[in-house]
């Protein structure tokens, strides 16, 4: 079980042929169907990590294990003195109610161990804190992590408990002689996330022996899979290695609330890897997690099919996998050259299926969100283009530029200017933000990047081609949900004097993650390195961008519940020098919207209309001077 906050993050970062066989199982026929002549991988064995890595992929991703996620108290204070060091400002204390909720929350993959109501996993954890808290940090007197041993203890005795249950349960549905409709529910059912610890053991070991007694030897070792992974045998070291490790995961995003640590089974749930330009393609893209797998209910890939139980994926048996492990799974085929088995499921039958990867060119087609979206609208005696950026993606200045072409090139009444809406965009990569820069400020120096011991870097904006450079009008929407590398964007173009910013004071994210191996070499770390600021100086973290023209944009989801300068623990205020290259800096009416004499639309929604409006009825605005520009607005 997994609580998440969203977090805004800035990224660095099929043909079958057909065999049949059939197989008595005890009362209950079953047929075992091979869509393909491979024989599967045996479930119980761990398979290796994947190998065969090429340039077209961005991300490979090992198998994931299956085991409890550990951390041997060494490992612990290694990725503890790796973040206090890497973060880009002096970490403060973590309140020590909401570490121990946190840290049981990850000590319970399957809501067995601390979030069943009698389970004593929270409970535990909340009279351990003091000891966990100076463990993990290394404080004098518990470097060696004694603090651990007697909350391990009594989690052990639970655990032990639970295993009891599950192997009850398991011999009372072996012992049966189910009917095909039995067999089908106790394989496809979804788990129950309530109830009494002891009784949703039992359950599901019950359902277990039920597919035990379908399929005999051949369902076995899913079987196996299934009891280790929800009633995991530790002895008590081992227990407390599971307690260090759900420690450190809730103490990262507790002294950083962009950050994370994850082993390196479940890092994919690390990396913004629908914003890359190469993203992997996936075997699903939601699945419900039963008693002896993961039921897919969207986007799965063919030969797999919703509704399919994914009993296997290369070896890798998913029964009892944590969700993030499962989410990794779904990246297998793309980490090998000839794709993998998976073993399904599927009409009453166990049934092999060889997946193979798909060309790159065909993944990396399918795998992409569509274009931009793209609204022209009147303005006076021409058009505005309105391009809709809701992230913003590794290549979002490549996409950009194409859409400048065409819009340039289409027939029609004259392109007025290009207006860029980010309202609700939370923001990506910081080299998309810089790609679509280029389009606008070619060459100039963008934002200054400060780490923790002072050291600055600055980021240059590329020189776009000439069909795609824009050298007219341009303008920014925004709203309270605008943040990160979209407030980079808007906030560029404002601290040059390219473009006006429209709507509303923004998120107030001036920070950037970096992602990195760890080093106790167990997983990745997602951390908050640096601050930026503007080009002429103006910050950006926690106080965010001030509109030129404000317009009382109505949200059109949820509206944002937080800023970032009411998350705890954020990143300080960091105010840069002035960059700018003089030369790049647009003089105050060089580059004005001209008067549209109340001529604009009509828009999809009116108040897109009304917002371009503002951009034609006012004077050109007024760009201070870095030294003299007022601050910007407060949360």
């Amino acid at each position: 079980m997994r609580k998440f906050s969203p977090a805004l993050v800035l990224s660095a970062l099929v043909l079958a042929g057909a065999a049949l066989l059939v197989r008595s199982a005890r009362d209950h026929r079953v047929e075992v169907t091979s869509i393909t002549p491979a024989a599967p991988l045996p479930p119980s064995t761990p398979a290796p990590p994947i190998a065969d890595a090429d340039d077209d992929r961005s991300y490979v991703f090992r198998l994931p294990s299956g085991e409890p996620t550990a951390l041997t108290c060494d490992e612990a204070h290694l990725i503890i003195d790796q973040v206090r060091a890497g973060l880009a400002y002096e970490a403060s204390g973590v309140e020590p109610k909401a570490f121990a909720s946190s840290a049981a929350d990850w000590l319970d993959p399957h809501g067995l161990l601390s979030l069943a109501p009698d389970a004593p996993g929270a409970a535990i954890l909340d009279e351990a804190v003091p000891a966990l808290l100076a463990s993990i940090e290394g404080r004098a007197g518990h470097e060696a992590c004694e603090g651990t041993t007697a909350a391990a203890g009594r989690l052990k005795a639970w655990a032990d408990e639970l295993h009891a249950a599950f192997e009850s349960g398991r011999r009372e549905g072996a012992g049966s002689k189910p009917d095909p409709t039995d067999v089908e529910s106790a394989v496809s059912e979804a788990i129950s996330t309530s109830g009494q610890g002891r009784g949703v053991a039992r359950e599901l070991g019950r359902r277990v022996g039920v597919f035990e007694a379908a399929t005999g030897a051949d369902g076995r070792a899913f079987a196996e899979a299934a009891e280790h992974r929800f009633t995991p045998e530790l002895p008590t070291d081992g227990w407390e290695r599971v307690i260090l490790a759900a420690s450190v995961r809730a103490w990262v995003p507790m002294v950083d609330p962009h950050g994370e640590w994850a082993p390196f089974d479940e890092e994919a749930r690390i990396y913004e890897i629908d914003l890359s330009s190469r993203p992997p393609q996936r075997l699903w893209t939601q699945t419900t997690s039963t008693a002896l797998g993961a039921r897919i209910t969207e986007g799965a890939r063919a030969p797999l099919a919703q509704g399919d139980v994914v009993l296997s994926v290369a070896g890798v048996p998913t029964a009892g996998l944590p969700l993030e492990q499962l989410e990794q799974l779904s990246f297998a085929a793309d980490g090998s050259q000839l794709g993998v088995d998976a073993i399904v499921w599927r009409g009453g039958a166990i049934v092999t299926l060889g997946i193979r990867r798909e060309p790159p060119a065909k993944a990396r087609a399918e795998a992409v969100e569509p274009a931009l979206p793209v609204e022209r609208v009147r303005y006076g005696d021409g058009d505005v283009v309105v391009v809709t950026i809701k992230d913003v993606r590794d290549d979002l200045g490549d996409d950009l530029g194409n859409v400048i072409s065409e819009q340039r090139a289409a027939s029609g009444r004259k392109l007025h200017g290009v207006v860029l809406d980010l309202r609700g965009n939370g923001g990506g990569s910081t080299d998309g933000a810089v790609g679509a820069l280029g389009l606008f400020v070619p060459g100039a120096p963008l934002f200054t990047l400060k780490r923790r011991d002072g050291t600055t870097e600055i980021d240059r904006a590329p020189t776009a081609r000439g069909d795609e450079r824009w050298d007219g009008p341009v303008a920014t929407l925004v709203d309270g949900a605008t943040a990160s590398a979209a407030e980079m964007i808007a906030g560029a173009l404002a601290a040059y004097r390219r473009g006006p910013i429209v709507g509303l004071t923004t998120f107030g994210k001036g920070c950037a993650q970096e992602y990195v191996d760890d080093d106790a070499h167990a997983g990745v770390l997602r951390l908050t390195t640096l601050l930026y600021a503007l080009a002429d100086g103006t910050p950006v973290q926690r106080v965010g961008l001030r509109p030129t023209l404000r317009f009382p944009f109505k949200p059109s989801g949820d509206p944002p519940r937080e800023r970032e300068a009411s998350l705890p623990h954020a990143a300080p205020t960091w105010r840069g020098p002035d960059v700018r290259d003089p030369a790049a800096v647009v003089s105050a009416d060089a580059i004005a919207w001209p008067s549209h004499a109340g001529g604009v639309g009509p828009c999809i929604h009116n108040e897109l209309c009304s917002a371009l409006e503002l951009l034609g009825r006012v004077p050109p605005p007024r760009w201070p001077s870095a030294a003299k520009r007022p601050p910007v607005a407060k949360h």
